[in-house]
């Protein structure tokens, strides 16, 4: 199910997704209409605009947390035209399984964008890898992140990004257990050794980031 106000870009999903094989039940254009729909035809899926009529300021994400509190099953992408610390942080502070965060400018990206979806629909995560940059980068000495090797601090923008050790391992052409070393190393300096499971590292490190 899509919430877009822009009619272009809201049937250019469309007629990608069904391309793609995916079912779109429904394509709106605002949160009100949305939630109606979602009551009706339980989707597996939603991609929301964060920004949509009546003030065009925060009501696909209001819609969005409202998802994830009544329907915790369904999935949802939020797309945004910046990036929106705060609002990424209510997001995915809340439960980091079946949720994702993206930059529109990445939806042109189209293998992007699919991996995303199929990232978000197997209970992971994906997060726009500008947005984990933005989390990441601190200027101040006393940051525990100061801590982290160069190395350590590129598993983790890929780890917050949603993807999996093997992923990781895949993406940063390193074997799996250097990626696994570097992950403890990672807990440890954080002082997130008690966070254990795929979504719950990924949770934690969004948590520590925006704290």
């Amino acid at each position: 199910m899509l919430a877009e106000d822009s009619t272009l870009l809201r049937e250019g999903l469309v007629r990608l997704l069904s391309e793609e094989g995916h079912e779109v039940l429904a394509a709106v254009g605002d949160a009100v209409a949305l939630l109606r729909e979602i009551e009706q035809l339980r989707p597996d899926m939603v991609v929301v605009d964060i920004r949509m009529p009546p003030t065009h300021t925060d009501e696909g994400l209001r819609a969005a947390l409202e998802i994830r509190k009544r329907w915790p099953s369904v999935g949802v992408l939020v797309l945004s035209q910046h990036i929106e610390r705060n609002y990424a942080a209510q997001l995915l502070t809340s439960n980091a399984e079946r949720v994702g965060y993206l930059l529109k400018d990445r939806v042109a990206q189209v293998e992007e964008f699919l991996d995303a979806l199929e990232r978000i629909e197997a209970g992971g995560a994906a997060i726009d890898p500008e947005v984990v940059r933005q989390l990441v980068i601190r200027t101040t000495h006393s940051d525990p992140l100061a801590r982290l090797t160069p190395r350590e601090r590129s598993v983790l923008e890929t780890l917050a990004q949603g993807y999996t050790n093997a992923a990781i391992s895949e993406k940063l052409h390193v074997s799996m257990s250097t990626v696994e070393k570097n992950l403890n190393m990672i807990f440890d300096k954080l002082e997130l050794v008690h966070a254990t499971g795929y979504n719950r590292r990924i949770l934690a490190v969004l948590r520590y980031l925006e704290s």
